[in-house]
C-alpha cells in the first residue's frame, strides 16, 4: 500500500450484501491507482456486512467505516459520505458491484488531463451463469452515451450522455457536488442526480472503458428487480419524471428527446407487461398515466417509437 496522499475517495454504501462485499473491497484493492480511499457505508445491515467492512478498516487504512443501526437508505447513505470527502476527486461503487482494475486511473487521469467538472465510464452487467458472476457486454445505450470518448464536452454537443444516469460510473472534482445531494427515502435516487450534472456541467468527459461490473444478483433483490412492486414503481416513475423535467429546466430539448427515446424502447415494454398481469389495478394505472404525459411532451414526435414499441404502448 502506497503512503501517498489520496486523490480520489470512493463513497460505498450497503445493506445486507455479505456475499458480496468481499468482490467489491478487492476491486478497490486491485486498481492501479493507489491513491485512494474508501468510506464504507453499512447502512443497517442485519448480516455480516458491517463485520466485513471492520476488517477491511483494520487491514488498510484507506478504508474508513460509517454504520447506521436502522436502514436510512441508499441516497441518505450516499449524502453522510459526501460530507466527508477531502480528496480532489469523488466517486461511487455500490457494495455488490466490482471496479476493474484500470477504472480508477483511468477516470481521474482523465480529468487530470481536461480540466472537466466529471467524467462518465461505460459499464457493463453481471449475472449469474455456472455459480459464477460473469460480466457480459456494454449495452447500446452504454455506448451510445460514452463512445466514443470525448473530452471538454457539453450536453449540447453530446445530448446522448443523459442515457448514462448511474452514479457509480463517474468520478468527479469534489467541488462540484458542493450544492448536489441524492434524494432521500425513495428508489432510483441517482437518476435526477445525473441529469443535474449534465445540466450543471460547464464541461464533461465521456470514455468508452468500462469501468464497473453491475451485479444482477440471482436472487432478485437488486431494486433494478423490484419494479413489480408497486411503491418501487412509484418511485420508478418518480425519477423519470424528475430527470425528463431537470431537463427541461434546463431547455436540452435534445437531450430530452434522448432520454424519452430510451425510455420508450428500455422501460416502456416491460412495465406494461407487468402492468397486464399485476393484480393490483393501480399498478396498470400508474403506467398508463405516465406514457400519456410521455405522450404530451412536444419532443414526443421526435422520439416516436418503432413500430414493434408502439404496437406495445396501444390498450
Amino acid at each position: 500500500m502506497t503512503a501517498s496522499a489520496p486523490i480520489v475517495t470512493l463513497i460505498v454504501p450497503g445493506r445486507d450484501i455479505a456475499a458480496f462485499a468481499p468482490a467489491a473491497l478487492d476491486s478497490l484493492r486491485a486498481q492501479t491507482e493507489t491513491r485512494w480511499r474508501a468510506i464504507l457505508i453499512d447502512d443497517g445491515s442485519t448480516d455480516d456486512t458491517g463485520v466485513i467492512f471492520d476488517a477491511a478498516a483494520t487491514a488498510d487504512r484507506r478504508f474508513s467505516v460509517i454504520r447506521h443501526e436502522a436502514s436510512r437508505g441508499l441516497g441518505a447513505a450516499r449524502n453522510v459520505g459526501l460530507d466527508l470527502v477531502d480528496t480532489p476527486y469523488l466517486g461511487f461503487l455500490d457494495g455488490d458491484d466490482e471496479l476493474r482494475p484500470a477504472a480508477l486511473g483511468r477516470l481521474t487521469g482523465t480529468l487530470e488531463q481536461t480540466g472537466s467538472d466529471f467524467v462518465a465510464g461505460a459499464y457493463v452487467r453481471s449475472r449469474l451463469q455456472d455459480d459464477v458472476y460473469v460480466a457480459g457486454r456494454v449495452q447500446p445505450w452504454v455506448a451510445a452515451a460514452t463512445a466514443p470518448e470525448r473530452f471538454g464536452t457539453t450536453l449540447a454537443a453530446h445530448p446522448n450522455a443523459v442515457s448514462n444516469i448511474v452514479a457509480w460510473s463517474k468520478v468527479s472534482r469534489t467541488a462540484f457536488w458542493h450544492d448536489l445531494r441524492f434524494p432521500e427515502g425513495v428508489a432510483y435516487e441517482d437518476q435526477v442526480v445525473a441529469q443535474q450534472m449534465y445540466t450543471r456541467a460547464h464541461a464533461f468527459d465521456v470514455i468508452p472503458d468500462a469501468v464497473v461490473e453491475w451485479r444482477l444478483r440471482a436472487d432478485g433483490t437488486s431494486i433494478t428487480q423490484s419494479k413489480a412492486q408497486l411503491p418501487v414503481l412509484r418511485d420508478y416513475l418518480a425519477a423519470l419524471r424528475g430527470g425528463i423535467g431537470v431537463l427541461h429546466e434546463a431547455g436540452a430539448h435534445a437531450a430530452v428527446t434522448a432520454r424519452l427515446e430510451l425510455i420508450l424502447a428500455m422501460d416502456v415494454a416491460p412495465l406494461l407487461e407487468i402492468a397486464r398481469t399485476h393484480i393490483d389495478p393501480a399498478y396498470a394505472a400508474e403506467v398508463h398515466t405516465f406514457i400519456d404525459e410521455l405522450r404530451a411532451l412536444p419532443e414526443f414526435s421526435d422520439a416516436a417509437p418503432d413500430p414493434a414499441i408502439a404496437a406495445a404502448l396501444a390498450w
